[in-house]
């Protein structure tokens, strides 16, 4: 693939090496639908693949999300499919496999909402750059399924196994201050400031040792890689929950804008 093959990622390529990346479908909050989820483990390769990129750098357009979690209507088809499902579940280990793989360093600038497929890709980043203003949540409890699409790999690691239980289970919402200071991102500053952090940032890593600042990430994902068991058999939980009742009603109360009544939690 080349950058013009993407649909919903634009893309600005810096004279310094650094390759912003934005996903964009404003109009929709920067939802992930089927082909933005699939572009979304390809552009890593590409990145990889580009002898002139240094550094990326990625963020949402507009100012609301940096990706408000899955299309619902993509959602809605993968509940008991199990061909949908297994694609999904194909794609989802690759987006976590794949930014890992790139040997560039990855920042994320994390202007507003992030959940789903986006929430992966901000945290499996090298360095996760928040809006004290942005929300996160890994939503997927409240859609009747387990949380697998990145988190069982990285959030212990990052704010440590209490908090990660706690937020996974529940999925509150967590602000940029609070995940700053619990460590589930890297930094945390306003919004207006926020894009020109995370462009300072990547400046310095393009300027600087580029062997050294890839072998390091390279080293560090090293935590990351004893841990694809765990992140495996969570996808997998999380795969076999959209073959039962509880993962339709929580897409049906997220359409009727309701709270979810889980047949699971009424028996």
């Amino acid at each position: 693939m080349n950058y013009t093959d993407f649909e919903f990622l634009k893309f600005d390529h810096k004279p310094n090496g650094v390759v912003l990346i934005t996903i964009n479908r404003p109009e929709v909050m920067n939802a992930t639908n089927g082909r933005l989820h699939w572009e979304l483990t390809k552009v890593w390769g590409v990145v990889n693949d580009d002898p002139k990129a240094k550094v990326a750098v990625i963020t949402g357009a507009g100012d609301k999300a940096f990706s408000a979690g899955g299309d619902l209507n993509w959602i809605t088809n993968m509940v008991g499919n199990a061909e949908t499902i297994n694609m999904v579940m194909n794609e989802a280990s690759d987006i976590v496999y794949n930014v890992m793989a790139c040997d560039k360093p990855v920042i994320s600038a994390i202007n507003g909402v992030a959940v789903g497929a986006g929430l992966a890709v901000a945290m499996m980043a090298d360095i996760s750059i928040m809006a004290e203003e942005a929300k996160i949540t890994d939503g997927h409890v409240k859609l009747g399924v387990a949380a697998g699409d990145h988190a069982a790999i990285c959030w212990p690691l990052l704010c440590g196994m209490a908090k990660a239980k706690y937020y996974l289970m529940t999925a509150d919402f967590v602000n940029g201050k609070e995940a700053e200071r619990i460590g589930l991102v890297s930094l945390c500053v306003p919004r207006a400031q926020l894009m020109d952090k995370a462009m300072e940032v990547a400046d310095k890593l393009a300027a600087g040792s580029q062997q050294a600042i890839r072998f390091t990430k390279r080293s560090l994902n090293g935590w990351m890689n004893m841990a694809r068991p765990i992140f495996e058999s969570s996808l997998a939980m999380e795969m076999l929950c959209f073959l039962g009742e509880d993962a339709k009603e929580g897409v049906a109360a997220v359409k009727e804008k309701r709270a979810p009544k889980f047949p699971s939690a009424n028996r």
